[in-house]
């Protein structure tokens, strides 16, 4: 990371190209996570911990994503 220069988005990982991005929330405690949605496994994968909008906003800057709603 650099003071001087914005950092370009990555891109989602080889394995998560055309995946969607879907936020799952726990029926038990209620926490939420975000990550690529395999349809294949019905699993996320490269999952990150949602505690409010910012890490939303953060998740889709860092692999240059959108969330459909």
């Amino acid at each position: 990371m650099s003071l001087f220069r914005k950092d370009k988005p990555r891109k989602p990982p080889a394995d998560c190209e055309g995946l969607e991005v879907r936020i799952e929330s726990s029926t038990c405690t209620g926490e939420k996570t975000i990550g690529f949605f395999d349809p294949n496994t019905r699993k996320l994968k490269y999952t990150e911990l949602v505690r409010a909008q910012d890490d939303i906003d953060a998740f889709c800057e860092k692999y240059g994503v959108t969330i459909k709603k």
